[in-house]
């Protein structure tokens, strides 16, 4: 009997001590990246229930935590009393467990992402100065918005970007099209071009045809961030031409569509 309770005692602190390895990693490692990676603080405390990573989250990401409790999910607010319990609730659903599974297992490290990202918004500030650089973080989403913008801070939903071939994409009647942008390759074009929209937005006014412009417009300055043809289409030839020819700032472009 004793050499079984000395057994179980082994295991509790071994489970413990993993926690704890995970908790120290969370908060320190890190912290040199462009990318906050919240998403991690998020999976730990939905697939283990600790509500001390949940309040973590209110504390050292309490815009993010709004936006996603609130603005994303639509679950209530932060301030409700059992909100905790209602987000952890939501989570557990089988299929939502697996993204998050998914999640760590494609993006348990993405420091070339990292890297990606960083450099691209320092050229966009470069190129477009009225795009200063954001702050970035990564989170699951319950494959709702993509990329969520405001206030300077934009979210990665990188349950979003899992693989054309994923099969909850292919379940769940997205096109294509879209999956074919849903890759890990397309996270830095639209975090820049999200972004790009929240500083430039569409005219109130604007007709389809605009919008499909200034799109466009959008588009080409993405691809000369990332000096590749991105997107390659009738609207983004003709912005490519308009700088060309009228020898226009990358943000007058964006300002006249």
């Amino acid at each position: 009997m004793y050499k079984i309770y000395a057994i179980l005692l082994v295991v509790m602190l071994a489970c413990l001590g993993c926690e704890w390895r995970l908790r120290h990693d969370l908060r320190n490692n890190e912290t040199d990246m462009f990318v906050e990676r919240y998403d991690k603080w998020e999976a730990f405390f939905l697939t283990t229930g600790d509500f001390s990573a949940m309040q973590e989250m209110l504390t050292q990401y309490p815009l993010q935590t709004r936006r996603l409790i609130e603005d994303v999910l639509q679950l209530g607010k932060v301030e409700d009393a059992n909100i905790k319990t209602r987000f952890y609730n939501y989570f557990q659903d089988s299929t939502l467990q697996m993204l998050i599974a998914e999640v760590d297992d494609q993006y348990g490290e993405m420091d070339e992402l990292d890297g990606q990202l960083e450099h691209a918004f320092v050229r966009l500030h470069e190129l477009v100065p009225e795009a200063e650089v954001p702050s970035v973080y990564t989170q699951i989403s319950s494959l709702d918005q993509s990329i969520c913008v405001g206030d300077g801070v934009l979210g990665i939903s990188l349950d979003k970007y899992l693989g054309a071939d994923y099969p909850l994409y292919v379940k769940y009647g997205y096109t294509d099209r879209q999956r074919s942008m849903m890759v890990r390759d397309f996270i830095v074009p639209d975090c820049l071009s999200f972004y790009l929209l929240s500083l430039f937005p569409f005219k109130a006014d604007a007709t389809k045809e605009q919008r499909d412009e200034h799109m466009g417009c959008i588009q080409f300055i993405v691809n000369e961030v990332l000096n590749s043809q991105v997107f390659d289409n009738e609207h983004v030839t003709k912005a490519r031409k308009l700088v060309n020819e009228r020898h226009l700032a990358y943000a007058d472009l964006l300002k006249r569509a």
